[in-house]
């Protein structure tokens, strides 16, 4: 099955070697295809390279690493990876759908999404805080640049 991210995608984890399991709305999917593998078909089917969408992310906001990045702008897609997005224990959250996150222990934050599904991500409270503010101030300049 191939997957797209999608205005109902919660998280994206990575499983067994190459498969994910993706959390949305009402339904949880294996995926035969890693979590980046996912994010770059996302980003093809939506119209760019994740490279692209990448470099965007930087360029707006001077950040070097682990960059949110923008899956489809008019319905405001923005997933952020909570370690190297090229590392295979990196999660992909959907910033729009968190409702808060709480500290489980220094490795490991609960993340509670809008639908009351949960998660615990092996990141820091503090990892997933910085994320969450990096992902906001994209999401933040994009919707200002578009109302220009």
């Amino acid at each position: 099955m191939k997957y797209e991210i999608s205005k109902g995608t919660l998280a994206i984890v990575p499983n067994e070697k190459n498969t994910s399991v993706v959390y949305e709305d009402d339904e949880r999917y294996i995926i035969s295809e890693s979590p980046f593998k996912i994010m770059e078909d996302s980003c093809i089917y939506f119209g760019s390279s994740y490279n692209g969408r990448k470099e965007s992310a930087r360029a707006v906001l001077g950040a070097e690493y682990k960059v949110p990045i923008v899956v489809e702008d008019s319905e405001h897609l923005i997933v952020f990876p909570t370690t190297s997005p090229s590392a295979d224990d990196c999660v992909w959250v959907s910033l729009n759908r968190i409702q808060e996150f709480i500290k489980i222990d220094p490795y490991n934050t609960k993340i509670i999404f809008d639908n009351a599904k949960e998660i615990i991500v092996p990141c820091s409270y503090r990892t997933i805080e910085n994320q969450v503010s990096r992902a906001s101030r994209l999401d933040f300049v994009m919707r200002k640049r578009k109302c220009k």
